[in-house]
């Protein structure tokens, strides 16, 4: 069977590890705010945009 690239497995790993943290039973989790902004869009989009970051930097590596 063929393997795929190193990067393309890190990059399903982020895949898959982000998966379980946006859904239900985490997303029910964060309570309260911080400033006025609800803690589930600042966990919502935290999570989101370390995952787009982790891709990102995993993207840019060589080899």
């Amino acid at each position: 069977m063929k393997r795929g690239s190193p990067m393309r497995q890190r990059l399903a790993a982020v895949g898959l590890a982000g998966w379980p943290l946006l859904t239900f039973p985490l997303l029910g989790l964060p309570e309260g705010g911080i400033g006025g902004i609800p803690a589930i869009y600042l966990y919502l989009f935290g999570v989101w945009g370390g995952l787009i970051g982790l891709a990102a930097w995993i993207g840019e590596q060589k080899g």
